[in-house]
């Protein structure tokens, strides 16, 4: 539920400076995916039904629907190379966080996270849905300074955590694999 909530958004987002609907239904389908991913894990726990395939999956999917809003945006706003931009830093945001997390034995998040990106969207959601009724010809603009200015939050953390990660595995992660890496072929030799 929580991704086709996801789906919902970007469609949303998608036809959010054309249609006053659109940032209701990208703002209702933020809202929704995070509900759901509350719900997912906390049902897990409390009914003892926690399994690694479920936390691989939320953690899988949880980028994905982030990547879709970035998606809808890009659309709305005619702008494919912002778009581009946005999903890149927003992967490399999530392969930082999981490598930290296998790096640390921690799942930890920054300060500023999912759910307040979340929140930042679902305002622009409604925001654009505002817009359009108000200005429609303003629409686009209102569009393009929020994903720029969303995009470009991502693009100074991006270092910042990096940094931050970088000192926190030296200080708390594991000791280092210094192993051979072994490759199918190799080990079929063997």
């Amino acid at each position: 539920m929580g991704h086709l909530s996801a789906i919902a958004g970007a469609v949303g987002f998608a036809f959010s400076t054309a249609h006053w609907w659109g940032g209701i239904v990208a703002a209702v389908g933020i809202i929704g995916n995070h509900f759901a991913d509350c719900i997912d894990g906390r049902h897990a726990r409390a009914t003892d039904q926690c399994r690694n395939g479920g936390e691989l999956l939320d953690h899988f999917t949880d980028p994905i629907s982030f990547a879709y809003w970035m998606v809808g945006l890009a659309v709305a706003c005619g702008r494919l190379d912002l778009g581009l931009v946005a999903v890149i830093v927003l992967m490399a945001m999530a392969v930082l966080t999981n490598l930290r997390a296998k790096l640390t034995g921690e799942f930890t998040l920054a300060s500023f996270g999912p759910t307040e990106f979340k929140t930042l969207l679902a305002v622009l959601g409604i925001t654009l849905a505002s817009t359009v009724v108000l200005a429609p010809a303003a629409s686009t603009n209102v569009c393009l300074i929020g994903f720029v200015s969303l995009t470009l939050v991502g693009v100074i953390m991006l270092p910042v955590q990096l940094y931050r990660s970088i000192r926190e595995v030296n200080r708390c992660g594991t000791q280092p694999d210094t192993s051979e890496w072994e490759t199918s072929r190799s080990a079929r030799s063997q």
